[in-house]
């Protein structure tokens, strides 16, 4: 087994899913209103844990009965990453910000029942989620072995960890960073330069695997 498997699947695990999004913000402004954000974000991570295990497990067992499926799937992949990372530095130009969202009075999922449906919704209705956790990471994951496999799936799990953890309990530190356009502006060029980076290591092994 290797740690470089573990490692890839962390960094676009992080790249991933350090996006603005409905999920996102409705976990910060769960974190800021503190109320049910263990049970928020244990339901968003424990989502994206459910698909990527599917993507790594169950496409990436199917990708590799055929080599040529296999390797375009790996050229589809570097593909999507050098488009993810021109949307990212397009954002770089033209920054936005992550806000809590925004309603009347208390949250809105004042009660738990709420919460969890909001989360559960904002999960698994989102059609992005199935393409970057069951397509991209698990199209990804096809060319390692089942038990790098797993350390990558992993890896993808732990950033899912971090980032809803962190978001959901330190809403109150981060609120300020995360609403201002230039911390979006350094974020999305990292995330940019690290899809180009995780492109031409895949291209490569796709290269080095046809020849």
């Amino acid at each position: 087994m290797s740690l470089i498997a573990a490692l890839e699947g962390l960094a676009l695990g992080s790249a991933l899913i350090v996006a603005i999004g409905a999920q996102n913000a409705f976990v910060l402004r769960q974190g800021l209103a503190r109320q049910h954000v263990f049970v928020v974000c244990t339901v968003c991570l424990g989502g994206d844990a459910l698909l990527i295990s599917l993507g790594a497990g169950g496409l990436g067992t199917v990708f590799r009965t055929d080599p040529v499926i296999l390797q375009g799937t790996a050229w589809a992949g570097a593909a999507f990453l050098v488009v993810f990372a021109v949307q990212s530095f397009r954002r770089v130009a033209s920054p936005q910000a992550l806000v809590a969202l925004t309603g009347t009075g208390r949250a809105e999922s004042d009660s738990l029942g709420k919460a969890i449906g909001s989360a559960l919704a904002l999960t698994f209705l989102n059609p992005h989620v199935y393409l970057d956790t069951v397509v991209v990471l698990g199209g990804i994951a096809a060319r390692y072995e089942s038990a790098d496999r797993a350390l990558f799936a992993l890896g993808a799990i732990c950033a899912s960890v971090i980032w809803f953890y962190s978001l959901g309990f330190g809403a109150t530190r981060l609120a300020p960073l995360v609403s201002r356009a230039s911390t979006w502006r350094l974020i999305d060029g990292a995330i940019g330069l690290m899809m180009l980076a995780l492109s031409a290591s895949l291209a490569h092994w796709a290269w080095t695997a046809a020849h």
